[in-house]
């Protein structure tokens, strides 16, 4: 494993933020949502997440999620995904969000 500045670690901006939206992505490769992402003073974001398999669309509108803001745009088919919605895999290699375990204010910085 590679080892990295603190200085680095900083460039990297993770966030929180609240699922607004949540959209059916069958152009994807692999099972995915559209998910439009509060995060406060920062803005309405989009992203694609490989989630289909833990969660329900409707279960997932109002839940926070952490996010990095500061990639560049990855363009998946025709959508733009804005942010990169982070998650584990599970022992099936199935997506698990991370998520803050209290509410705490959208845009808030991970420190």
């Amino acid at each position: 494993m590679d080892t990295i500045d603190f200085a680095d670690f900083l460039k990297v901006e993770i966030r929180v933020g609240t699922i607004l939206n949540v959209h059916d992505f069958p152009e994807a490769r692999k099972p995915a949502y559209k998910l439009d992402i509060d995060f406060g003073d920062l803005g309405i974001k989009k992203s694609s997440a490989q989630i289909t398999h833990h969660y329900k669309k409707e279960e997932l509108v109002g839940k926070q999620v952490i996010a990095v803001v500061n990639f560049p745009k990855k363009q998946i088919g025709t959508f733009f995904s804005e942010v990169l919605t982070l998650g584990l895999a599970d022992a099936e290699e199935k997506i698990v969000l991370l998520h803050p375990s209290m509410q705490v204010p959208n845009g808030q910085r991970l420190i």
